[in-house]
């Protein structure tokens, strides 16, 4: 396939959306904030803001969202996760997001306090699974609930029906939409689409779309959330690392490539996880036909 052909698709505009992260630092701050204003005048569907491990960016991600809220016309959808908290602490989190104007809320499980690779203990007095804390955000307020969906089965799932079996729970406890973790086979992403749809799961599953930025931690990423990396996309940076340059181009010809076939089989939501780095997703964003709202780019430039 080629990459920068015209989707057969090129008349109908896809519909995205971006995740953020909170920042640590100030220059990462301000770095989060010009990729912000960079891909605002995309008019994305929403953005969503991650939650660490633990919790352990609570207050940041609410600081980010609320900046959000107030000073652009983006819809922000906050992270929120199950671990180490009670329910009256998520419960107030929640509220607090309700009464800064946030209507959107991706719910999570969460990693364990101790990151990816420890074991998952829930908060004696907290909500034990995603299920439980989609019911209790719709008893809040009534709020859009985005959930999560692995093609390739979460790690500590049993199996990929097992998986599907937990989808089909939040699903039924109020989700109303879900994002899919990453892949690099579209095949993966329709077989499982086919798969939650023959189990009566209709809301919409949006695929998970991560621009190589960096191919070894992406790879070490990938092997830790149990989604594979295909050995053509390792042969496509092979040699690259030292290439900056190199590996940026070939990194957007290999996202656009994938997205351009998503399209051209019939989705038209694409989520992308930005990394707070702006330039690629734009890049690849324009080359399936989004282009950037005029009034929105001259009311950030002036800002």
């Amino acid at each position: 396939m080629n990459a920068f052909r015209p989707s057969r698709h090129g008349s109908r505009r896809p519909r995205v959306s971006f995740e953020f992260f909170p920042p640590k630092t100030p220059e990462m701050e301000l770095a989060l904030w010009e990729s912000v204003r960079r891909l605002e005048p995309l008019k994305p569907s929403f953005v969503s803001v991650t939650y660490g491990a633990g919790g352990s960016t609570r207050e940041r991600t609410h600081n980010t969202v609320k900046r959000m809220v107030e000073e652009t016309g983006l819809k922000p959808a906050a992270h929120l996760t199950c671990v180490s908290a009670s329910c009256a602490e998520v419960d107030e989190v929640i509220r607090s997001y309700w009464s800064a104007g946030v209507r959107h809320i991706v719910a999570l499980r969460g990693d364990p306090a101790g990151g990816l690779g420890t074991t998952y203990e829930p908060h004696p007095q907290g909500y034990h699974q995603t299920s439980d804390l989609v019911a209790g955000i719709r008893k809040i307020g009534d709020f859009e609930i985005t959930v999560s969906a692995y093609p390739e089965k979460h790690p500590e799932a049993g199996s990929l029906d097992a998986d599907i079996d937990a989808l089909k729970k939040k699903v039924d406890a109020g989700a109303t939409r879900a994002i899919t973790q990453f892949f690099f086979d579209n095949d993966v992403y329709f077989r499982y689409l086919d798969k939650v749809r023959a189990r009566g799961i209709d809301i919409p599953i949006l695929p998970g779309i991560v621009p190589v930025q960096n191919f070894k931690q992406t790879a070490n990423f990938a092997s830790r959330t149990g989604a594979s990396v295909p050995q053509w996309l390792a042969d496509r940076f092979e040699g690259l690392e030292d290439d900056v340059a190199t590996r940026r181009l070939v990194a957007a010809a290999v996202c656009a490539e994938q997205v351009l076939d998503l399209i051209d089989r019939g989705v038209s939501d694409l989520h992308f996880y930005t990394m707070n780095k702006a330039d690629l997703v734009y890049a690849i964003c324009h080359l399936v036909g989004l282009k950037p709202d005029k009034n929105v780019q001259q009311q950030a430039a002036a800002e």
